[in-house]
C-alpha cells in the first residue's frame, strides 16, 4: 500500500492544532510578578478613597491567585495585606478588619485573558448589619509590562464608584 506523503503531513499538521490550540485558547493569564504603583497611568476619580496599594506581589499557578499588597497606613507605616482566590470558580474566604471575613469568587473571560473577582462582605456597623460588594478586574497592558486593576464597588448612597490603579511591574 502506497502512503501519500501530503495526506500524513496533513494529517500530523491536524493532529498538532488538535494539542495546541486548546493550550493556548484555554490557558489564563499569568499576572505572577512584583508590580508598582504607577501613578500617573491610575485613574482615582472624584473618589476620596485613594487606597491602592503601593505594591502588589503575586504568585499564581493553575488553581490559586496569592495576593500580598503594601499601601502607606495612617500613621505613615506600611500596612500589609494578604489574600488568596480559587481560580477554579469556588469561593475564597478572607480575614478582613476585626472578625470579618470577605467571601469572592474569581471568574475569567472567554479569552482567559481578563480576570473578575467578585467580593462580598457583611459586617456590623453601629448595631446595623451591612453588606458591602465591590468587584476587581484584572488585566495585563502594554505585552505584560502594566497590570490594571479596576475597582469597582457600591457606595452607601446605592452610586456605582470605580478607580482603576495601574501597576508597572518591577
Amino acid at each position: 500500500m502506497k502512503t501519500n506523503f501530503k495526506s500524513l503531513i496533513m494529517s500530523f499538521a491536524g493532529l498538532l492544532l488538535f494539542v495546541l490550540v486548546p493550550v493556548t485558547l484555554f490557558a489564563q493569564t499569568n499576572f505572577a510578578g512584583t508590580w508598582a504603583l504607577n501613578e500617573s497611568k491610575s485613574n482615582f476619580g472624584d473618589s476620596r478613597f485613594r487606597m491602592a496599594a503601593t505594591s502588589v506581589v503575586v504568585t499564581q499557578d493553575a488553581k490559586v491567585l496569592n495576593v500580598e499588597t503594601t499601601q502607606p497606613g495612617p500613621g505613615g507605616e506600611e500596612m500589609k495585606r494578604t489574600a488568596k482566590y480559587n481560580l477554579d470558580g469556588s469561593v475564597s474566604e478572607n480575614p478582613m478588619f476585626g472578625d470579618n471575613v470577605s467571601k469572592s469568587t474569581a471568574t475569567w473571560s472567554a479569552d482567559k485573558a481578563v480576570m473578575t473577582i467578585a467580593t462580598t462582605m457583611t459586617f456590623d456597623m453601629g448595631g446595623e448589619s451591612r453588606t458591602m460588594n465591590s468587584s476587581q478586574i484584572w488585566k495585563l497592558t502594554e505585552g505584560g509590562k502594566v497590570l490594571m486593576i479596576e475597582n469597582v464597588r457600591t457606595g452607601r448612597d446605592g452610586n456605582e464608584v470605580k478607580t482603576t490603579a495601574a501597576y508597572d511591574k518591577k
